[in-house]
């Protein structure tokens, strides 16, 4: 296809600061609830999402788990360094498998205070794990690149013990506070499972165990699938022409249990967040690549689906080309990255709907909601602003049918 001109002033809107919620409403799933479908507009609570969901739905999910990335440590003179945790490059890249080593650790990070922290100079930090105290250390090795390697005193703990004893709730910059003691378990979903976000799937904050009993009893079925969100999340489009915007790598992580589901799928597909879409798009796109020959490693770069090509598979297809790939492999779980770009003139192959909060102004999100609602986005927003939904990570939810 041929890859439009995206202007970015037109997916700009005014956002009034005390729109931004700072603080999770009481009740998760007491948010105010948007629903557009072909056109029209109409207001719930997030509580009604069963009653808007046929049942033959697919309700897809992301099951990642925020981590407490922001790490302190204290130089002797007293000056505070903090140490940011992005994504893993040594022993390996695997989030999964860094989370669980019990030896040195390598990440790239973001520095605050970096000026203060002196080559060669060792940090270190006291946290107590399961009762025993640790002294955690971290070097600075690579100041170009902002590579921390992090050791501790105790080979019997994991380095996800340690982030999880002494670091803070990784918050967005644009709430601009301190966490508080409520927001370890509020900025986290209550079906997280698997360790390595250092940002919330926030559509997913506003599911309860209620709403899922509610969900069950109607017959709508689940799936879940991994995409552990990074920090470039929130990183803002500065360049001129759109298309040439950094788009960060997030891992992705899908069961063959998960395929088969969307496989067999005769109903609507609704994905819980752009995560989640950004993850399902991605295995499509795998898919092709392995009928197209072009690798077996599952990596899409951002513009890959806009690339000519005189046919494309469909998704029985593309799915099947990657369980045949899993059965040579014999692997149980498909492992790898995606920097999927998602703006207008793409189209979607593997899903419906989706439930998202709303959207920074010019953002890549903002381009992956206009892809759904088309020029209606603006009146959608537009109608949220006026109706006093809340706004971001905290804010409201939406349900948008494609």
């Amino acid at each position: 296809m041929e890859i439009p001109q995206i202007n970015l002033s037109e997916y700009e809107y005014t956002l009034p600061e005390e729109r931004i919620a700072k603080f999770p409403l009481e009740k998760r799933d007491a948010s105010q609830l948007l629903h557009y479908q072909k056109g029209k507009i109409s207001h719930f609570h997030f509580y009604d999402i069963p009653d808007l969901l046929p049942a033959d739905t697919l309700l897809v999910y992301n099951d990642t788990k925020v981590i407490p990335a922001r790490l302190i440590f204290q130089r002797e003179t007293g000056a505070r360094i903090e140490i940011f945790l992005l994504q893993p490059t040594a022993p390996t890249t695997v989030i999964p498998e860094i989370m669980l080593a019990k030896h040195p650790v390598i990440w790239e990070t973001m520095i605050g205070n970096a000026k203060k922290w002196k080559d060669g100079e060792i940090l270190k930090g006291e946290v107590q794990v399961k009762g025993e105290d640790v002294v955690l250390s971290a070097k600075l090795i690579d100041r170009e690149t902002k590579k921390v390697e992090f050791s501790w005193d105790s080979p019997g703990v994991a380095f996800v013990d340690l982030v999880e004893a002494s670091g803070e709730v990784p918050l967005p910059p644009y709430l601009n506070r301190k966490p508080t003691e409520a927001d370890k378990s509020r900025y986290q979903t209550v079906y997280s499972k698997k360790e390595g976000a250092v940002a919330a799937p926030t559509a997913g904050l506003h599911f309860t165990d209620e709403v899922f009993e509610k969900l069950r009893k109607k017959g709508i079925r689940e799936a879940q699938l991994t995409l552990h969100v990074s920090a470039g999340t929130f990183q803002p489009i500065t360049a001129k022409n759109v298309l040439e915007h950094p788009m960060h790598s997030e891992q992705i992580q899908v069961t063959r249990k998960a395929i088969e589901k969307l496989l067999s799928e005769k109903g609507k597909t609704v994905a819980v967040g752009t995560t989640s879409v950004r993850t399902l798009e991605s295995l499509f796109w795998y898919g092709v690549k392995l009928i197209e020959g072009k690798g077996e490693e599952l990596f899409v770069p951002k513009l890959f689906p806009y690339e000519k090509r005189e046919r494309i598979p469909t998704k029985a297809e593309a799915l099947n080309a990657i369980l045949s790939q899993m059965e040579k492999t014999g692997a149980d779980t498909v492992m790898g990255n995606t920097e999927i770009f998602i703006f207008p003139g793409y189209r979607y192959r593997m899903v419906d709907g989706l439930i998202t909060n709303f959207h920074q102004p010019g953002s890549t999100l903002i381009l992956l909601i206009a892809t759904i609602l088309g020029e209606d986005w603006k009146k959608v927003y537009q109608e949220a602003l006026d109706k006093g939904y809340r706004f971001l990570s905290y804010g409201d939810s939406s349900l948008l049918w494609i």
